[in-house]
């Protein structure tokens, strides 16, 4: 990971302390890359990105994933688990608003 080292004037007395801001990782643009590897995937320092496979060697339920927004409440059939699992997370949310700043 590159750093870069600023230099800044602390207020009052002048003196100088060291601020190093991070630089995140450079963003790949090449589109034959990003069609044949999957790009950041490889999490060692050594190694290179996975090849990616043709789309008939992977599982059929991972094009079926929802990568859209998540679906609303009233959306849901109320007899699915997923109903629930919503349903108890907007009230964790509720209660958790409601409640921010109180005190003991």
């Amino acid at each position: 990971m590159n750093t870069i080292i600023v230099f800044a004037a602390a207020k009052g007395k002048g003196k100088f302390m060291v601020k190093e801001e991070l630089k995140g990782p450079e963003v790949c643009k090449d589109p034959v890359r990003l069609t044949t590897y999957a790009v950041g995937v490889n999490v060692f320092k050594q190694g290179e990105d996975p090849v990616l496979k043709p789309p008939d060697q992977y599982p059929e339920w991972l094009f079926q994933l929802n990568l859209g927004a998540v679906k609303k409440l009233h959306e849901l059939d109320a007899d699915t688990w997923e109903y629930w699992k919503r349903l108890r997370k907007e009230n964790m949310w509720r209660f958790n608003r409601l409640h921010k700043g109180k005190k003991f």
